[in-house]
This record gives C-alpha cells, sequence and structure tokens, in this order.
C-alpha cells in the first residue's frame, strides 16, 4: 500500500533530501544540489516564502520510502500571467506509476483546494532553479544547474495525462567552426562596438563586477527575459541569492558585460566553472574531499556552464549578441577549457540557438515542461 505525507519533521526534511541522492547511487551522470542550498526550503522566512505557496510530499511503501514531490503556487508568476496554476518539481520515484499517480494526485488536490485549475513543470520557485524533465541525455553527465532523471519518469507522467508544453535544448560548445569564423565574428564584433559607441565593463575580479554592475544586470534580466517561458520578476530577496551563489564562482576570465556611451548595461554574458564532475558522486555535503574537489574545479576549471546572457531589447537586433559570441570563443581558446555547456535554451529561441551555429557544438540533450488541466 502507498502512503503520501505532507513532510513535515525534520526526520521527514532529510528523507525527502536523501531520496533521490539514494535513488541514483552508482549513477555517474547524477549530480546532486547542495545539501545546505536545498535546506534553506524549509526554514522559516525562505527567500521566496513571500511570493510563493508549496508544499512537499513523502511516499512510502511498507514503510520504505519510494517518492518524493514539491509543488508550487508561484504567485508572483501567476499575477504576470493571469493563471492559475501549480508547478511541480522535485519529483522523485520508483519505476511504479502507482507511485507517481499517488503524488501527483497529493499535489494536485492541494491545488485545486487554493483555487488552481492548472498543472505543470517541472518548474521551480524561478528559473534560477532547476527545470524541465530530461527526455534525451540519458547517457550524459548532468550539470550542477540542472536535475537528472531516469527515462520512465515521462512515461509515468505522459501516462496521469499531462502534455508537453514546451522544450529546452542543451548543446556543448566546442570552439568556432574554423578559424576563418573566428576572424569574421571578430571584424562584426568589432564593427558593432564601433557602430554603437560600447564598450567593455572593467572589474577586478568577481565581487568587483558584482558590485558594479549587478543592479544594471538584473535590470537586464527582467527586461529580456520578461516574455520567456516560467520566468519570474526578481525580488530584492531572489538578488541577494543570487549575488550570493555567484560571488565565489565567478571570475573576469569567464564573464563580459558591455556598456553603452553612457556606462548603461546593454548586454551581458556569465559563465561559471562546470562543479558537476566535482559533485557526481557525492551527497551534495560540504565535505573536506568535496570542498577540495569545489575549489579546483573553480580555480582550474576544465569545462564552463553558461549561465546567463541577457541583452536589452533596445539592441536585440542589432547583432550585439556576436560580441559575446566572441568572448566565448575567446575563453574556450584556454587550453584547460574542453567545451562550455549551454544548460537551458528554449526550443524557440531563435536569437540563442542561432548564437551557436557559429561554434562547433552538439546537441546532446533535451528536456520539457509539461502542463494539464485540472478544473
Amino acid at each position: 500500500m502507498i502512503t503520501v505525507k505532507e513532510v513535515v519533521t525534520r526526520r521527514e526534511q532529510k528523507e525527502f533530501l536523501n531520496f533521490p541522492i539514494d535513488l541514483y547511487k552508482g549513477n555517474p551522470n547524477f549530480v546532486p544540489p547542495l545539501w545546505a542550498d536545498e535546506m534553506k526550503m524549509f526554514r522559516p522566512g525562505y527567500v521566496y516564502s513571500d511570493c510563493c505557496d508549496s508544499v512537499f510530499y513523502n511516499a512510502y511503501s511498507d514503510g520504505r520510502m519510494v517518492g518524493r514531490i514539491q509543488g508550487i503556487i508561484q504567485r508572483a508568476a501567476n499575477e504576470k500571467n493571469n493563471e492559475r496554476r501549480v508547478r511541480f518539481t522535485r519529483f522523485d520515484a520508483i519505476d511504479d506509476l502507482e507511485v507517481t499517480r499517488a503524488l501527483f494526485e497529493a499535489v494536485e488536490k492541494w491545488a485545486v483546494e487554493r483555487g488552481m485549475d492548472t498543472a505543470c513543470g517541472p518548474l521551480g520557485y524561478s528559473d534560477l532553479e532547476r527545470e524541465g524533465l530530461l527526455i534525451e541525455g540519458f547517457d550524459q553527465l548532468s550539470t550542477f544547474e540542472e536535475q537528472y532523471n531516469a527515462p520512465y519518469y515521462q512515461k509515468h507522467i505522459e501516462a496521469l495525462g499531462y502534455t508537453k508544453e514546451v522544450d529546452w535544448l542543451e548543446f556543448q560548445l566546442y570552439g568556432p567552426e574554423s578559424e576563418e569564423t573566428l576572424k569574421e565574428q571578430e571584424q562584426l564584433a568589432e564593427f558593432i562596438m564601433k557602430r554603437y559607441k560600447l564598450h567593455f565593463g572593467p572589474a577586478k575580479n568577481g565581487r568587483d563586477f558584482l558590485k558594479r554592475y549587478a543592479d544594471g544586470v538584473f535590470r537586464l534580466i527582467d527586461d529580456s527575459y520578461d516574455k520567456l517561458y516560467g520566468t519570474v520578476p526578481f525580488t530584492e530577496g531572489m538578488k541577494r541569492l543570487m549575488m550570493d551563489n555567484f560571488s565565489m564562482v565567478i571570475s573576469t576570465k569567464n564573464i563580459a558585460v558591455i556598456l553603452d556611451e553612457n556606462d548603461r548595461v546593454v548586454c551581458f554574458g556569465m559563465t561559471i566553472p562546470a562543479l558537476a564532475g566535482a559533485l557526481a558522486g557525492t551527497r551534495g555535503k560540504y565535505t573536506p574531499l568535496t570542498l577540495l574537489k569545489l575549489l579546483r574545479a573553480i580555480r582550474r576549471p576544465t569545462a564552463i556552464d553558461l549561465c546567463l546572457i541577457g541583452v536589452d531589447p533596445e539592441y536585440l537586433n542589432r547583432g550585439i549578441s556576436t560580441v559575446f559570441a566572441v568572448e566565448l570563443m575567446h575563453m574556450l581558446a584556454d587550453k584547460r577549457i574542453t567545451h562550455a555547456e549551454t544548460n537551458l535554451n528554449l526550443e524557440d529561441n531563435w536569437a540563442i540557438l542561432n548564437q551557436w551555429k557559429r561554434f562547433s557544438h552538439k546537441n546532446h540533450k533535451r528536456r520539457r515542461a509539461y502542463v494539464k488541466k485540472l478544473v
């Protein structure tokens, strides 16, 4: 018999966080989130508490935990889009459709009781969280920013009446297609910078970058991401969270910000060292060995992850993203760096997808967001 319980006690919280780590033990492609970051969700006054309601459920069979799920009512997103949606996220289960059914029914019932009429996901509190169900690329190492899942999740979710809403594509970038491509793009980037009187913003280090440009970057994210699927406006708490998360890992070698003649941020691109290799095979806790691996990955990265790219809508059709593409090509010229991971790109975001055509690249993963009417 399957029993679904709302997560309330400290023990149940630990079971919720431990379940996917135990489920994927021995899977070389699973990368856990950081335990300390995930535990913050259960604290009073969590950064998203002012704009979200959430619930957590564990599923048990004969006393053994067999699944988990979280439901989120993102009030800011619902207000922005004039919707009544609940998001499901942090779903993991054994390969048993009845376990999946019991977990989803619990979230759906909770949502309907609160006036929601649609369920969607996997989506977290915001697009800064892990999102999308992996449907292609199960033999690929997950990135630190995204979640791994088994192939049967798709079959289970679709059996419950969920259908595709959007897909994201993920790419590995290896550098420019050729030396000729690089030279052509460098010339084009130089022309664009001169034509629109643009210049790169200086910074001494990652912390200095955030101090100088954080406000402009957040403005640009809100402006350029406004119409993209699943995005929500930045709150002050989200800004502080993002700055805390990035302050230790960003380097001036792997970021670029472009300013206009009035020193206003009009384009930025941010990458971080790939942390997946340091965390794969761990439980996401700060043990001495894990800390050593993380520090090594940060100081001497062998791959980089693209985190955020933003372009002022006023400059969107002026080719300014070419300038960041060239900067990325230069980053990949570092012999230690084998490739860059793009993370999630919406399948119809041609402004981004067309940029990768200039690179030697591979589309190695696909993720999906699902939707289902509840009432």
